[in-house]
């Protein structure tokens, strides 16, 4: 199968299962199987998406979100490259980082909402600390993933020529992990809007996706309402997804190619 009719397949394959997904729903919800006060029929979440998306208040909060997960992902990819490029090439520097590494990496981000609510409020702030804490790991780990995949006959090569240590780190080294970067930074793209809508859900405060959706849970409002919320959110997710796997394949197709994959 060529490069082209594969690409053209893939999406094809999803909206098929999406149309799948969907006229299940639609049948199990319209049979009343579900209660429909808890699950209301898929077409009603589809015409509530389609009209909440017209509307300039709910669009306002969507561009909040994203400011917070922007902001947040980018203040990570700026913490966790450099540190992932230092311990990536130098394993003393690694193993004197590990312990404090693996203390922080495993508490959970939601856990730290109520610290972060006490130590910085309920706005901006607050959510682009989470984000930032929450996504730094996946690009921090790619990133020392990738400077120790680096050929070591590059490296050679290249001090042969007479290139220093910041040269052949610049050079040779972030080249080559470039590919294993931008994977981190794609994964913790998925984690940063997801810390940035459970922030608002929990916390409240701010405007967003999540406040939108906890305000309008308290007030008794029609659940596709709260369901188109989530379609959206589902939506937005899936959109940067396919952004930035595009991009990788634009920028680092060679990557792909040296490893035999398309």
């Amino acid at each position: 199968m060529s490069g082209s009719a594969a690409a053209l397949e893939r999406p094809i394959r999803g909206l098929i299962g999406f149309a799948v997904a969907f006229g299940v729903v639609e049948l199990v919800t319209r049979a009343e199987l579900v209660n429909p006060t808890y699950l209301p029929p898929a077409s009603t979440v589809l015409v509530t998406t389609a009209r909440i998306l017209a509307d300039p208040d709910f669009l306002g909060n969507v561009a909040a979100t994203l400011v917070a997960w922007a902001i947040g992902l980018a203040v990570a990819t700026l913490v966790a490259v450099p540190i992932g490029l230092l311990l990536g090439s130098s394993s003393r520097t690694y193993r004197a980082a590990t312990t404090a590494v693996e203390l922080l990496r495993p508490i959970p981000s939601v856990a730290l909402i109520p610290l972060a609510v006490l130590l910085m409020g309920r706005g901006l702030d607050m959510k682009v600390a989470l984000i930032a804490y929450a996504s730094v790991w996946p690009i921090l780990f790619n990133t020392i993933y990738g400077m120790r995949e680096v050929d070591p006959l590059a490296k050679e090569t290249a001090r042969a020529f007479g290139l220093g240590r910041v040269a052949i780190a610049w050079r040779v080294s972030l080249p080559s992990a470039s590919p294993f970067i931008s994977t981190g930074i794609r994964i913790s793209a998925a984690i940063a809007l997801i810390l940035a809508i459970s922030a608002e859900l929990i916390a409240g405060g701010g405007p967003g996706i999540g406040t939108w959706m906890l305000a309008r849970s308290e007030t008794g409002v029609p659940r596709e309402l709260l369901y188109a919320g989530i379609v959206v959110s589902g939506l937005l997710g899936l959109a940067i997804n396919t952004v930035m796997v595009a991009g990788e394949r634009r920028l680092f197709g060679w990557h792909g190619r040296l490893r035999g994959t398309p």
